[in-house]
């Protein structure tokens, strides 16, 4: 059975750091056997599909690994099926449709994460942004945008995600992800 995935790069072509030319990245992930590869913009998006019956977890391990051969350094990936993302946004708690893209956002992690672990955020301080978390994901609604965000800098202190990867999209960059994984 074929399907289609978003492979979820974190933290390249950022500030000059991990630089991951898109091309070689295609290539990387045809090489590992996957067909109909694009990209999406130049931090780290990845789109394939692909016969292997591999969990979510695998996929990306391998990815890990092939790049850690290729590029020389690490880079924590996410893979996630086409079927996972329309799901995470269609259960996005907040009105995406009268929200601009940069004011929300969805941070994937690497497992599920509960609201214990953000039980030390008090979302009154915070206000008017907010966060709730979904499935391996928390959504955030950052009116001025990330760049800008108190809550978005807190909800992403080392303390607060020790042993998770995360990656976080905004709303423009998650839309195209669900369009370009379906079926």
């Amino acid at each position: 059975m074929t399907t289609t995935y978003a492979a979820l790069l974190r933290g390249i072509n950022v500030s000059g750091h991990k630089k991951v030319p898109m091309a070689q990245l295609r290539a990387l992930l045809t090489e590992l056997g996957h067909r109909d590869v694009r990209t999406y913009l130049q931090s780290g998006n990845a789109v394939f599909t692909t016969d292997a019956d591999d969990a979510d977890d695998s996929l990306a391990a391998d990815l890990e690994k092939a790049m850690g051969t290729h590029f020389g350094f690490t880079v924590d990936c996410l893979v996630r099926s086409g079927a996972y993302l329309k799901a995470v946004a269609d259960a996005c708690p907040f009105p995406a449709a009268e929200l601009e893209g940069r004011q929300l956002h969805v941070t994937y992690f690497s497992h599920r994460v509960g609201p214990a672990r953000f039980a030390p955020v008090d979302p009154a301080a915070y206000l008017p942004e907010e966060f709730r978390l979904g499935d391996r994901a928390l959504y955030l609604y950052a009116p001025d945008g990330l760049g800008r965000s108190k809550l978005a800098e807190t909800l992403a202190r080392p303390a607060l995600l020790k042993g998770v990867t995360a990656t976080t999209r905004n709303w423009n960059t998650v839309a195209k992800l669900v369009e370009m994984t379906r079926d």
